[in-house]
């Protein structure tokens, strides 16, 4: 349902550094801690800069990849008039599967299709206060971008691309009045990349994924504290939650010991969160003023500064990465739903040529995430321990 898809989304995003965006969605993308826009030749060029597909070897390029993303038990400790709470969240454990192929050349285009999962995961309390609000929430999101690369010139290309995603979510909580709602959508959105090698050392890609609003349907079930089995309100409900625009610019430059060095400033567009606002199809009663209000989320614009090194040995590649991220969730804002920080990731990976045809692929992202001190009118603590742990595997065939 909207309602349950939008809180989960808000709720979800403690793997990337900012709100519930996920970018590292490949081997090489989770190695380099997605500093791959400008040097992205492999098969998951069609994901982080599809027009880069023009300058890669005329041949089928396929990569399917198994990334596995594990939680860290988010703890909060109250302080002031919360001083009596500790709790912590559960721990998440995924295992996300994606999937990037690049066509030979088709005259002076190419075309690339990338499945992958951008956005969600989940937040899950068993103890009150946290499970008064937030018992669960759970976004899934899976994206299916096909694209399309075309030469300008010998050194320049474009790519455009459409962005169809589906959604689905869960929103539990339970206290005095309690909800338990499901919903899913499936909307579209469209991409742009550019790239320019003016120098065979220099390289440039700029990208562009527009915002996708996730206008989930489904249905709700609503419980005031008369009755534990029988909802005040049961049928259907809608919500929209924003998966916002982002832009990349990024320079890397290969040294003569074929060290590649690559840095993307990122920016993302959480501005365009600025309310949770429910609907339903009928009357939900006396408790409009718990589930029907509009919520304030006021998210602001973050930026995202990200370093990936790559080294070309004989049949080895060696990657290693970092990023800067902050976080959109302004102190006021802050919640059990989503306890977001901003984070500090790094990452590593190699990739091995079994023959010219096949290769196999394994990286590693760990991300520390600040501890956050809140005092709003809902919290009144420190949020801390949501380290995130990413290991990514895939393989690789050219035909």
């Amino acid at each position: 349902m909207k309602k349950l898809t939008l809180l989960s989304l808000v709720a979800v995003g403690t793997l990337y550094a900012g709100g519930y965006k996920i970018p590292e969605t490949s081997v090489n993308g989770a190695a380099l801690s997605a500093a791959n826009v400008a040097h992205s030749n492999g098969a998951d060029a069609a994901y982080y800069n599809p027009a880069n597909m023009i300058f890669m070897k005329d041949e089928n390029n396929l990569e399917a990849d198994l990334i596995m993303i594990s939680l860290a038990p988010t703890n909060f400790k109250g302080s002031g008039s919360q001083s009596g709470d500790n709790i912590d969240a559960e721990s998440e454990f995924f295992l996300i599967p994606s999937l990037n192929y690049v066509s030979p050349k088709l005259g002076n285009a190419r075309v690339g299709l990338s499945v992958s999962v951008p956005g969600g995961l989940t937040k899950r309390w068993s103890d009150s206060p946290a499970k008064d609000k937030a018992e669960e929430f759970t976004l899934q999101v899976v994206e299916i971008n096909p694209t399309v690369a075309f030469e300008v010139t010998e050194t320049l290309a474009f790519a455009v691309g459409f962005r169809m995603i589906h959604s689905s979510g869960i929103v539990k909580s339970t206290s005095v009045v309690s909800r338990d709602m499901e919903g899913d959508s499936f909307d579209v959105g469209y991409n742009l990349a550019l790239a320019y090698k003016p120098l065979k050392e220099l390289e440039i890609g700029v990208t562009y994924r527009s915002k996708v609003d996730l206008t989930q349907e489904g249905t709700a079930k609503l419980y005031d504290v008369s009755s534990t089995t029988t909802p005040v309100y049961d049928g259907g409900s809608t919500v929209s939650v924003p998966l916002p625009a982002f832009f990349n610019i990024a320079v890397a430059y290969t040294l003569p010991t074929e060290t590649t060095i690559e840095i993307v400033y990122e920016k993302n567009y959480w501005s365009a969160y600025n309310t949770l606002d429910f609907g339903y199809a009928g009357d939900i009663g006396n408790l409009k003023p718990y589930f029907d209000d509009p919520i304030a989320k006021d998210w602001k614009d973050t930026n995202a500064y990200r370093v990936g090194v790559t080294q070309k040995l004989e049949s080895v590649t060696l990657m290693a990465g970092a990023v800067l991220d902050e976080t959109p969730v302004p102190d006021n804002r802050v919640s059990y739903e989503l306890p977001d920080s901003d984070s500090l990731s790094v990452s590593f990976g190699v990739r091995y040529d079994l023959s010219p045809e096949v290769n196999l692929g394994v990286s590693a992202l760990y991300s520390m995430r600040d501890d956050r001190e809140v005092d709003n009118d809902e919290l009144e603590g420190t949020f801390s321990n949501s380290n995130v742990v990413i290991v990514s595997a895939g393989v690789g065939y050219k035909f």
